[in-house]
């Protein structure tokens, strides 16, 4: 029995919500760390509030509620701000051939959403192709944005009324989330270098007290998975020409 376009669309927006649900759960300390800080920092609560409601984005937020309370000049925030979110540069092209013929409030919805949670439900070849995918993302999207939004008010008001949260370990939820978001991505030899790189060379540049850590990192990673695949690649061509050899051979014979 064939669905109609609203049932349809009912369950495509209901999935969305659900496959996103773990990640909206698994922020909840890390939201209500962000709130909380920036009422701590002397933060008023329409100014604690408007962080997640404008940034939406847990690290910048957490950087530049640091950052301003220590009266750190405008430049210095933006661009701090800007080196953390580049890599959503990165999340945009990989989805730029996908959304670039749509309207723009589908873009533009989709630009705003699109944070490392929903960048890592998209991950399949036809992820926003169709109307009924593009609903998918939003949902998913919107709920987390919705989730975030509240985990930093449960954050502000705790920051209020309870003692400073920062000592309660409650950033490792950063890297539990992160974690939990890269590990079914590895699927092949290239991705694993990159994910090993990365996590051995931010450790050992922080060791070093490198002010570029992560950036560094990350810019070798990347570099270290192109070259693993361009290296797989070339075996493939090789292997190739040996097995079309070796036929031509036969034929001959």
């Amino acid at each position: 029995m064939a669905l109609s376009k609203q049932k349809a669309r009912w369950l495509m927006a209901q999935k969305g919500f659900l496959d996103m649900l773990p990640l909206n759960l698994a922020v909840l300390p890390w939201g209500i760390l962000c709130g909380s800080l920036a009422i701590q920092r002397d933060f008023s609560v329409l100014e604690a509030i408007l962080m997640p409601l404008i940034v939406f984005a847990g690290s910048v937020q957490l950087v530049s509620i640091e950052l301003i309370a220590n009266q750190t000049s405008l430049l210095t925030v933006l661009f701090t701000s800007f080196i953390i979110s580049s890599r959503h540069f990165l999340y945009g092209l990989a989805l730029r051939d996908k959304l670039k013929k749509l309207p723009s409030k589908w873009r533009y919805g989709i630009g705003f959403l699109l944070t490392d949670e929903l960048f890592a439900l998209s991950g399949h070849r036809k992820a926003c192709v169709g109307q009924l995918r593009l609903i998918y993302a939003l949902v998913a999207g919107g709920s987390f944005y919705i989730f975030w939004l509240l985990w930093n008010i449960v954050g502000v008001v705790a920051g209020s009324y309870l003692p400073d949260l920062t000592h309660l370990g409650l950033d490792f939820a950063i890297a539990v989330t992160f974690i939990a978001l890269v590990i079914p991505s590895i699927i092949n030899l290239p991705v694993l270098v990159t994910v090993l790189c990365a996590g051995v060379l931010s450790v050992l540049f922080k060791l070093l007290q490198f002010e570029l850590d992560l950036v560094a990192a990350a810019l070798i990673a990347m570099y270290g998975g192109y070259l693993t695949d361009r290296w797989l690649q070339r075996r493939a061509d090789k292997n190739g020409n040996v097995v079309d050899k070796n036929k031509t051979k036969q034929g001959i014979s």
